[in-house]
């Protein structure tokens, strides 16, 4: 994409680079000649404008996600692993917190009684699914 003027910068670089600079990843120096790229050349403000409202609209509805807390300190911790170089687990950080709760569903289960009257439907199918 191009205005037809000449820029400093070109469209197509700016364009290349414009959720660096949204996010706020882009050093410093840099984001001054895009910024003035944008104050220049108004297609690419336009394109800067759509990008930045859906980025908003996004945060806005998909923004408010709860993870929750164990699996966020394991996702945390594989990080720190990684970090020191130290050997990380096979299995996958999703994948052990799977099955770190059919654990708990099971021995709140047993807690319950096996079999007991207050096991509905659902629950009779969810255990023979999970002893397939």
């Amino acid at each position: 994409m191009s205005c037809g003027e000449p820029h400093e910068k070109d469209c197509s670089e700016v364009l290349d680079h414009l959720y660096e600079y949204l996010d706020r990843e882009m050093p410093e120096g840099e984001c001054a000649d895009f910024q003035v790229h944008l104050d220049e050349c108004s297609p690419c403000l336009e394109k800067y404008g759509l990008e930045q409202a859906v980025k908003k609209l996004v945060k806005r509805c998909c923004g408010h996600d709860d993870v929750p807390t164990d699996l966020r300190s394991k996702v945390m911790g594989r990080i720190d692993l990684i970090r020191a170089g130290e050997t990380v687990p096979e299995v996958s950080v999703l994948e052990q917190a799977k099955r770190e709760q059919a654990q708990r569903e099971q021995a709140d289960a047993g807690a319950g009684g096996a079999g007991s009257a207050e096991a509905g439907p659902a629950d009779a199918r969810t255990e023979a699914a999970r002893s397939e």
